[in-house]
């Protein structure tokens, strides 16, 4: 499903107007982004948490050059599933 697709879904089910749906999502998006941008964590309960994850330091190679160089620690955007959540895809039984 592209975001599009969700789109019409949700307004479809809600009858909200698809160019205020997609004023919401695109809002939540922003919103997400911004909050973990300041180093704050989403708890959404049933549904799951963005949070920020650290990576260590680590040394990488470039191939091409045949060189290590550092990767120094940072931190990743990262998305963590509520139990429910896991549980109904789980149980769904869909398989591709």
């Amino acid at each position: 499903m592209r975001k599009a697709d969700l789109i019409n879904s949700i307004s479809e089910k809600t009858g909200i107007p698809k160019v205020d749906v997609l004023v919401t999502l695109e809002t939540f998006f922003k919103e997400v982004k911004d909050t973990l941008s300041d180093g704050e964590n989403i708890y959404i309960r049933g549904f799951g948490s963005f949070i920020r994850k650290r990576r260590k330091a680590k040394i990488g190679r470039n191939i091409k050059k045949n060189v290590a160089i550092e990767i120094p620690e940072h931190e990743i955007p990262a998305f963590k599933p509520a139990k429910v959540f896991v549980d109904q895809v789980k149980d769904s039984g869909v398989i591709e």
